[in-house]
Order: structure tokens, then sequence, then C-alpha cells
């Protein structure tokens, strides 16, 4: 809570305008109001740092190669999101934003079926799914003589 409220006021102080929410909820335990910042840049700390937080800071855009170039200007790749009713368009997004995970069209991308993991500094490998089996196993190779020759 406490990274969430720093990175939203100074969002709010270097000129982002606060849409709703913005601050902690009162009583036990950790929790924040949904909060959406509008007119947030690059440069703004609420675009660097991974928030863990129901944040959601808008930045404008003006064609998809200044969206990827947005979306990929950040040390981190959790996960990404693009929302569209072009599924070319969707696609193109899937494979030029750069993380471990993308949902097209939805807001929740965790499924127990599929692996979870990030690139760049948000992780390294996967957990989850078949893939997440692969960093507990040991490959071997193995090279003999043809028995049938």
């Amino acid at each position: 809570v406490d990274n969430a409220v720093r990175l939203v006021d100074a969002a709010v102080a270097d000129g982002a305008t606060l849409v709703a929410g913005g601050k902690a909820i009162d009583g036990p335990g950790s929790f924040f109001e949904p909060t959406v910042l509008d007119g947030v840049d690059a440069e703004m700390a609420v675009s660097i740092e991974e928030i863990f937080g129901p944040v959601v800071a808008i930045q404008r855009f003006s064609n998809e190669e200044d969206a990827v170039r947005l979306a990929n200007a950040t040390e981190y790749g959790l996960v990404g999101y693009v929302f569209t009713e072009d599924t070319k368009r969707g696609q193109r997004m899937i494979e030029l934003i750069d993380t471990g995970m993308m949902g097209l069209n939805v807001g929740v991308v965790s499924n127990a079926a599929g692996p979870f993991g990030g690139v760049k500094q948000s992780g390294l490998g996967r957990e989850g799914g078949a893939e997440g089996i692969h960093e507990y196993l040991e490959t071997k190779y193995t090279l003999m003589p043809n028995p049938f020759a």
C-alpha cells in the first residue's frame, strides 16, 4: 500500500490526473482503492516501477509503433494486456510486446494450467503448466549405436 501511495502521489505531482481512487482504504489489512491515472508519461515512476496494486496508469499513443515502444520501454515484463476488436492487431501486439504473459481482450491471465512467469527483470523460467515442470527435470542426452544395423 505504501508503494502504491508513493507512486500515485508522485505521478500526480508530476502532472498526471487522478481520475479515481488514489488512497489507502482505512481498516485492518493492506487495501488500496482501485485507481486510475490519466496523462501519465514514460518518465514517471508509475510507468517504470512495478506497482503490484490496483492502479491503471494511462499513457496515450498515436500509432501501434508508439504503443509498442511505450510498452517495451521498461526493464520489467511480467504481463501485458491488449484490448482491440482487430484480431490481426492483437496478434501483432502479442508478438511485439516483450512480456512473459499476454492477455488479449481479457483482464486476468492467471490460469493453473498455463505457464506463469515474466521476462527481463520480472523473472526467469516458468511455474505452472507443462512448461513449469521442466524446471524440476534433468535432461540427459544419450547416443548409442543403432541396434538394428
